[in-house]
């Protein structure tokens, strides 16, 4: 699904903010996956695997059906392919920001899980 990408930039400036806002997706959603999952007695993979998958649904979904669409649908004239453009926020670089998407999901999924594993009581207020 697209979000607005209207105030974004264009190149590896808009990918960079693009992968940062998966990333705050990520996180957000690694932490209540992980909030679910302690409740469930799920292990890490099931939280993580949701996770990225929600994730990159929301923020990287639009981008990547772009990248499948003008790859292998058959835009039969010059009009279509144009007006079909016309939708895309920076085509040019459609690649560079589906990349940064899925990094940027991932990058935040690691740091809600290096969060979550930390023992925190034990680093800062926890008996010596």
């Amino acid at each position: 699904m697209h979000y607005d990408q209207s105030w974004m930039g264009f190149g590896i400036v808009g990918g960079m903010q693009a992968g940062l806002i998966s990333a705050v997706v990520g996180l957000l959603l690694f932490g209540v996956f992980h909030w679910l999952g302690r409740r469930n007695g799920w292990s890490y993979g099931p939280q993580i695997g949701w996770s990225f998958l929600l994730a990159t649904v929301l923020t990287a979904s639009g981008d990547l059906w772009d990248l499948f669409y003008f790859n292998y649908a058959q835009l039969q004239s010059l009009q279509l392919l144009k007006a079909k453009l016309a939708e895309v926020h920076d085509p040019d670089s459609i690649g560079v920001r589906a990349l940064c998407e899925l990094l940027g999901v991932a990058v935040g999924i690691y740091v809600g899980w290096v969060l979550c594993s930390v023992d925190w009581r034990g680093r800062f207020g926890g008996r010596r």
